[in-house]
């Protein structure tokens, strides 16, 4: 079993950032990634996905993801720019490598992957992002509904679903890009608790991305506080121009699915092809399991990304881990130099 004195679990985003502030501290980490490639979870994402941050909001420290500053990146060019970014950096990648389990050794872990390898660390970073984790909520009826259901994660073009009637459970920016592709070719409704929290993509001419780094908003310290507001949806008009026409409408949250058929709040009911969970994800953690890394309902324990339970262990790239801009392109090279610095540089996060 080989020694390290670091591993990060993941290529992505999230893992690239920790690995470049580790370079930064002279330290060379061992990148353990489940797929066959660097870049996460992008090239898994539907076709027609373009970022609603523009380049200059999208880059990953120390260099800049390409295109002009009006230029709103697709799937394929973050993909891209992932693997180069990669390409650049000073780790140990090893790829085909899914981490299965970690343990606590002494003072450091031993982390161990599917075909049973195994490796040493003085120290741990998760970065291994949420994709593989979707979440699909216990909604009325789901388990016992006889047509197709699907997590946004496994949807990729409309063309499957033409001429369909299909029902879209979530009103975040996937959900609605998704509805309103979708629409195109088939009959949509987006289902949510809360109606649709629209944003200006340019406010006063000017990307909402730059008006929350000169306000401070995007960067501040304030965690999971962001869970208590609404997701909104940033949009240049095009997409409640395309609710506007009533397909997609957006409509409250279904009573109960029953059979092929779903029971809408104002009593009517329908047939329904397919059913779009856009619920989000997830921390995919599983293989901390019996560390006491997590809480009960599998939630890290931590401070703005270092374990407040596990010496030495790190994440980066959680869902307001510590900030708005935690999960994103723009805000995880943030957190990792933090991180990094409180679990391997042993400093103040």
């Amino acid at each position: 079993m080989s020694e390290t004195p670091v591993i990060v679990i993941g290529a992505g985003e999230a893992g690239l950032a920790a690995v470049h502030a580790a370079n930064r501290h002279r330290v060379r980490p061992l990148v353990l990634e489940a797929a066959d490639t660097a870049g996460g979870s992008w090239q898994h994402y539907y076709e027609s996905l373009t970022l609603f941050s523009p380049s200059p909001y999208a880059s990953l420290p120390g260099r800049a993801m390409p295109g002009g500053g009006a230029t709103y990146p697709h799937r394929d060019e973050v993909t891209t720019y992932l693997r180069d970014y990669a390409d650049r950096l000073d780790a140990d990648f090893r790829f085909g490598q899914k981490v299965t389990r970690v343990e606590r050794d002494g003072g450091g872990f031993t982390v161990t992957t599917a075909d049973g390898t195994r490796w040493s660390a003085r120290a741990l970073i998760a970065a291994s992002g949420t994709f593989t984790c979707p979440h699909r909520p216990p909604l009325p009826g789901l388990d016992g509904f006889t047509g197709t259901v699907l997590h946004s994660s496994e949807y990729r073009t409309p063309e499957p679903f033409r001429g369909q009637r299909i029902v879209v459970v979530g009103a975040g920016n996937s959900g609605v890009e998704i509805a309103a592709e979708l629409a195109r070719t088939a009959r949509v409704s987006l289902t949510s608790r809360a109606p649709i929290a629209w944003v200006d993509q340019r406010p006063l001419g000017r990307d909402v991305h730059w008006w929350g780094a000169v306000t401070g908003v995007d960067t501040a310290p304030v965690g999971r506080l962001w869970e208590r507001i609404r997701t909104p949806v940033i949009d240049d008009g095009r997409f409640r121009a395309a609710f506007a026409t009533d397909n997609p409408d957006r409509r409250p949250l279904f009573t109960r699915l029953r059979g092929d058929r779903v029971e809408w709040a104002d009593g009517t009911e329908e047939e329904v092809d397919t059913v779009l969970l856009a619920t989000g994800y997830r921390p995919a953690l599983d293989f901390l399991d019996g560390t006491g890394a997590l809480d009960a309902d599998g939630r890290p324990l931590h401070s703005g990304g270092v374990s407040t339970t596990v010496p030495a262990l790190g994440y980066v790239g959680l869902e307001f881990q510590r900030s708005y801009s935690s999960a994103s392109l723009r805000g995880v090279g943030r957190d990792a130099h933090r991180v990094v610095r409180g679990v391997i540089a042993g400093g103040t996060p």
